[in-house]
């Protein structure tokens, strides 16, 4: 989840979120994973489903290789 104010994440923020997001999956040792983003409207939990499951409509897909930011 990234908070953005209302404003559009420019393409480095959107990769920049998909990096963190794959190095913190199952997928943490794969190269090229795809991880789907859309807005948080687009976003909801069904009835009765299981923790941390949720269905999203909308979404855009980008590839990107697990990795941490550097920290300066």
């Amino acid at each position: 989840l990234v908070r953005s104010g209302n404003r559009e994440l420019s393409l480095e923020e959107i990769l920049e979120a998909a990096r963190i997001a794959a190095f913190n999956s199952k997928a943490r040792n794969d190269l090229n994973v795809p991880v789907d983003y859309t807005r948080i409207k687009h976003v909801w939990k069904q009835r009765g489903a299981g923790a941390g499951k949720v269905h999203y409509t909308h979404q855009k897909t980008v590839f990107v290789d697990p990795v941490l930011p550097e920290r300066v």
